[in-house]
């Protein structure tokens, strides 16, 4: 029960940090429907078994860790679940091609709207606020985008709008 209780607590100091930073963007309805699929029990009782359980994932010093890659199947399928309704993760902008395609490379990216690409922004920044993690957002990013799979046009957004955002000290 602690785990779930613990977890709970988590989710809620989460969105609190993502809804103060989307109102400081202009998009206050992001902030308040921000990650509401983790209350869902597909997503909460996995989820929370995996941060607040006996196995946790292992992250690297910016606190990055492979949500495809931890061991935990019921996590991974919650994970999935989370990036394929939830517009904020660049995951849901991504559609891989069939094995058997003969197109170069694996998959399509799109282009991610401007407001969820902002709200993705958000995210990082609510994150790292709730984790109370010593990296800002944009010094997470410079340490993580490599592993993050953006179409050129969002890149290019993310890295003007996080260069603006650290001048004005969010």
């Amino acid at each position: 029960m602690k785990k779930y209780l613990r977890y709970l607590h988590y989710v809620v100091k989460h969105r609190w940090f993502v809804f103060l930073a989307c109102v400081k963007m202009g998009i206050i309805w992001r902030g308040l429907v921000h990650d509401l699929s983790k209350l869902s029990p597909k997503e909460f009782f996995p989820y929370a078994r995996m941060f607040y359980g006996n196995i946790k994932p292992i992250r690297d010093e910016t606190g990055y860790y492979k949500p495809y890659d931890t061991g935990n199947d019921e996590f991974e399928y919650a994970w999935l679940n989370h990036t394929r309704h939830n517009k904020h993760h660049f995951q849901y902008w991504v559609l891989p091609f069939d094995r058997d395609d003969n197109r170069v490379g694996c998959q399509k990216v799109f282009d991610i709207p401007e407001v969820f690409a902002l709200e993705m922004i958000c995210d990082w920044i609510g994150a790292g606020k709730a984790q109370k993690s010593k990296l800002k957002a944009i010094e997470w990013y410079r340490k993580n985008s490599g592993k993050l799979v953006l179409s050129e046009k969002t890149r290019v957004f993310i890295e003007k709008k996080l260069e603006s955002i650290f001048k004005e000290k969010i």
